[in-house]
């Protein structure tokens, strides 16, 4: 069947999919613990059972039973190499029932979400997920094919999205029906609104577009009206779960909707616009019979229409732009920045802290860094410090903003809250690794990486959006710096990543220690001859050494560290080490700052007094 053979059969009348599959596989007594698409080779008897059902009580659409026949779901079986055979076997269980049937029945090949997460968050590439697609749809394509294709249940847009290519580029002209689904507070399991969803899928090559699974009747009406206001132009679908799954004691799960309840809304679901109605979970033939009964004795819906009011995102963001920060103004200015590394205290304490940032806000500095958890030991929360200096010195802060260790959830949620306590400047890094630190058992994953933070910033929260492009009540005026090595072992590795990072929105870069000038310049030189571009505003990174086994464990033993030989051995022969390792300091910044913007300076062992001795020799300039 063609796409417009299909369009001008749903505009002549509503058509009737069938209800769930797993849940009649379950109650004809297959395990939970069973590949339920595997069940296509093992006990094909009990699928095509289930399809007749279907097509007995009414149903217009049948779906194969391959859901979850993809190779990432069929590996947790040991099935991920018969892919094509599932998917094969699947339709030709739906033709058989199909050809014994006295009136037309269309085949839909049900295509569901791949079971992991796609990068940022997870570890599968965009390509790898259009690989796995591509394997399933190419097998419900073969042995006699199917009418139609149905993604469903489908939360991350980006893979409906990739879902979709693949199929266009396999069948350009098969009719496709593109179903999401929604958790209780109407967002997808990602956080997608409905707004957002429906003004993606409608710029799908799609011909169908709706809500399946989700909740009830009751939510999936809510929803396919927003659609229907967002998506006037197209067609609509819905097939809602038999309303949210209660367990038992016993650890069996009810649905309580009735098949009377979906046949009363049935008929709002069509006053509301589907052109395709039909049932998810919990549902079985008696639900799609009273589903067929009030399609075919059309009349005024029992259920009354809610009324759906959808804001546009220009409606919702209506803030003005908080004014650009007193870091951003010093770089545009070329005011010289000074800021220092402050760890915030390992207890509840903060006078000492507030204390040293006095002090150091009178020696010179413009700026304080508030580390988080630095070397992965246990502190009081960053953005709470960087509130309580900023609030008692009046100095604005950077806050560092480490990706590890952190879900996806916890680091907007952490935005948000350093936004509103007045945090404006942000350092983002990778983190330490846990191992090295006070919790070497403690989670040591992440869902986006530097790169990927840096742009979710600058890109989404600086616009208002949040990861899943919804409205976070208005626009974010976030100062972003990246981290830099100026004196990398691999210069053409260091200057790719940096430049991926300003593409992706970098402010400024803050750089670890240097203690070799000359080669900072030539990395510097080298990056702007490589790109045809200047350098984003450096704040270089100057650590006053303590003594000589400080300087040799820097170089020695901490990464992306050189400390020449001449400097290491100055320390190693000091009389006075640590004056010493002011006078270097001082030397390295004199030598450093006619092509920077800014010197970060960090202190050894918590010794505030000594970076203090090396702001002397700004302030007597």
């Amino acid at each position: 069947m063609d796409r417009q053979t299909f369009i001008s059969r749903l505009r002549e009348r509503p058509f009737l999919l069938d209800g769930a599959m797993g849940t009649l596989l379950h109650s004809r007594g297959v395990a939970m613990d069973t590949s339920f698409d595997g069940i296509n080779l093992t006990r094909p008897a009990v699928v095509g059972d289930i399809h007749r059902a279907y097509i007995e009580a009414g149903a217009d659409i049948i779906e194969t039973n391959s859901f979850g026949a993809n190779r990432f779901k069929l590996a947790d079986y040991g099935l991920q190499h018969q892919v094509a055979e599932v998917n094969q076997a699947a339709v030709n269980i739906a033709r058989r029932v199909i050809g014994s049937a006295f009136r037309e029945v269309w085949l839909a090949g049900s295509v569901g979400p791949l079971g992991v997460r796609l990068a940022p968050l997870g570890r599968v590439t965009l390509a790898e997920a259009a690989d796995a697609f591509r394997e399933q749809i190419e097998a419900l394509l073969s042995e006699g094919g199917i009418d139609l294709l149905i993604f469903e249940t489908m939360s991350d847009l980006r893979e409906m999205e990739t879902a979709v290519a693949v199929a266009r580029e396999l069948a350009p002209d098969l009719p496709i029906v593109s179903q999401m689904t929604f958790t209780r507070d109407d967002r997808t399991l990602l956080g997608h609104t409905p707004n957002v969803v429906a003004q993606r899928l409608a710029a799908l090559d799609v011909d169908v577009i709706g809500v399946n699974c989700s909740g009830g009747p009751a939510q999936v009406l809510r929803l396919l009206l927003m659609m229907r206001q967002l998506a006037p132009d197209k067609l609509l679908s819905a097939a809602p779960n038999a309303g949210w799954p209660e367990q038992t004691e016993r650890g069996r799960v009810l649905y309580p909707a009735t098949p009377d309840y979906f046949g009363q809304y049935t008929s709002a679901l069509v006053e509301a616009g589907a052109s395709l109605v039909g049932g998810c979970c919990g549902t079985n033939e008696d639900h799609i019979a009273a589903m067929r009964y009030a399609l075919d004795h059309p009349g005024p819906s029992p259920i009354p229409l809610p009324v759906i009011q959808v804001m546009t995102q220009a409606e919702q963001t209506t803030a003005v732009l908080a004014p650009p920060t007193q870091l951003a103004q010093n770089l545009v200015n070329g005011r010289f920045v000074v800021t220092v590394e402050m760890s915030p205290p390992k207890g509840i304490a903060t006078q000492r802290l507030i204390e040293a940032a006095f002090m150091l806000k009178e020696a010179g500095a413009n700026l304080l860094n508030l580390a988080d958890s630095p070397l992965a030991r246990m502190r009081m929360s960053a953005w709470a410090a960087a509130h309580l200096v900023q609030k008692a010195v009046g100095l604005e802060t950077v806050l560092h903003f480490p990706t590890r260790g952190r879900n996806l959830l916890r680091i907007q949620g952490d935005l948000l809250a350093a936004y509103a306590m007045g945090i404006r400047n942000l350092f983002v890094t990778m983190g330490d690794p846990t191992k090295i630190g006070d919790y070497p058992e403690a989670m040591d994953s992440y869902d986006i990486v530097p790169t990927g933070l840096i742009h979710l910033i600058k890109q989404q929260f600086n616009s208002g959006l949040d990861k899943a492009g919804n409205s976070i009540d208005q626009p974010t005026n976030f100062m972003v710096g990246c981290a830099l090595n100026l004196t990398p072992g691999d210069p053409e590795r260091e200057m790719t990543l940096l430049r991926r990072k300003i593409r992706n929105g970098a402010d400024f870069a803050i750089t670890q220690p240097v203690f070799d000038p000359a080669a900072a310049k030539q990395f510097v030189d080298l990056y702007e001859a490589t790109y045809e571009e200047k350098m984003l505003p450096l704040i270089v990174g100057v650590k006053p050494l303590y003594n000589g086994r400080n300087a040799e464990f820097l170089h020695n033993e901490v990464p992306g560290i050189v400390i020449p030989e001449p400097l290491r051995q100055r320390m190693a022969d000091a009389e006075d080490s640590q004056q010493e390792g002011v006078t270097i300091a001082r030397e390295l910044l004199s030598e450093l700052r006619p092509f920077t913007q800014g010197v970060y300076l960090m202190p050894a062992f918590g010794r505030y007094d000594l970076v203090a001795s090396v702001m002397d020799v700004l302030r007597n300039e």
